[in-house]
């Protein structure tokens, strides 16, 4: 059995997995529900990317919707009047025109992926360049304020994860934590003394 069967395989299963996964979003009661199969959704194409020997691109997408779905996960319990987001609802609004746009959007992309010649080029470039190319492409002069974006997302999310762990700011929480006095102390010894 070659290799090439065998990818062919996975990415037959992968394609079914995104497909029933996304149509899974719609069809849940749930928000959390929908998010979680919606991440699923996304992990089936980035894995189908990598298959397709766009391995950046698939681990990308991964990373990303999975850092995404999480944290649309956490809002949608924080913020909604559902408790834990696992009340029933419905997830589609206007039921007719998003049957009709569906499928105009479904038939639209196999025009093009069935009538359209793509080209069947193989790569001559190692994945480091194309990968240093893409970043130099999608970036150019703004490289450095995106790293620095990136550091400092990645600070304030340790930084709101520390502060809302058990021991929060002003102390444990199941102590009754408080905060401080906005009177200096040595102040405040004084203010007691007169």
């Amino acid at each position: 059995m070659s290799f090439g069967l065998v990818a062919h395989g996975i990415g037959v299963v992968l394609g079914a997995v995104a497909v029933l996964t996304g149509w899974l979003v719609f069809r849940t009661d749930s928000m959390v529900r929908a998010s979680f199969w919606l991440l699923a959704s996304f992990v089936s194409v980035g894995g189908i990317l990598v298959l397709l020997n766009a391995r950046f691109l698939g681990f990308s997408v991964m990373l990303m919707m999975a850092g995404e779905m999480a944290v649309m996960a956490i809002f949608m319990v924080m913020l909604m009047m559902n408790p834990a987001g696992l009340n029933p609802m419905t997830m589609v609004h206007q039921h007719t025109v998003a049957k009709v746009s569906g499928v105009v959007a479904f038939l639209a992309l196999a025009v093009v992926g069935v009538l359209v010649d793509f080209p069947d080029q193989p790569a001559t470039q190692t994945s480091a360049e194309v990968t240093e190319q893409l970043g130099i492409e999608e970036l150019g002069d703004s490289m450095l304020v995106f790293q620095t974006a990136g550091a400092t997302l990645l600070a304030t999310m340790i930084g709101s994860i520390a502060l809302t762990s058990r021991r929060g700011r002003y102390g444990n929480a199941e102590e009754g934590s408080a905060p401080p006095s906005l009177v200096p102390p040595a102040a405040d010894t004084s203010a007691e003394a007169s």
